[in-house]
């Protein structure tokens, strides 16, 4: 890579330099690309963001569900999570809803799966961001986003405690 210098001449970049450019396209990217395919996917104009201590974590709505999306930073061993509530727990028959839940892990929900956090049924992904594309990130949010407005209803009706 080159850039030119104070006499308006070409000159080569140093590796640090160029890892260092490469590094910040990198790191914006993923930022754009997170916000780009939230803003696609927010139909309510929902989306809120809270950023410290080097993560994102934002927020918004997607049909009757709300997404969450946590960027803990931009080394390689940083984490994209996403997941999505959709059933609070505890709930009626438990164990008939975790045999649901396994057989749809097997068979609907794709890099996704159901799990349980914070007394919660969740939809969920999350990787780190080595080698993190485009294409995954907008899938990862997408699949989340989907999986989780497709079954909350359901879900909730035959399982909730209301």
């Amino acid at each position: 890579m080159t850039t030119e210098n104070a006499e308006g001449k070409e000159q080569l970049l140093t590796t640090e330099e160029t890892d260092a450019l490469i590094d910040e396209e990198a790191a914006a990217s993923h930022l754009e690309v997170i916000e780009t395919v939230i803003s696609s996917l927010d139909q309510n104009d929902t989306a809120m963001v809270s950023r410290r201590d080097g993560g994102h974590l934002w927020k918004f709505q997607y049909g009757s569900v709300e997404v969450f999306v946590q960027l803990t930073g931009e080394a390689d061993d940083d984490t994209l999570a996403v997941w999505s509530s959709v059933l609070k727990l505890p709930a009626k028959d438990e164990p008939r809803l975790m045999r649901k839940l396994l057989e749809m892990n097997w068979s609907d929900t794709y890099e996704t799966a159901f799990a349980i956090y914070n007394d919660s049924v969740v939809v969920l992904t999350h990787r780190t961001v080595a080698d993190l594309s485009p294409v995954e990130i907008s899938r990862a949010l997408t699949l989340v986003a989907s999986i989780a407005d497709d079954n909350d209803e359901s879900l909730q009706e035959e399982f909730g405690n209301s």
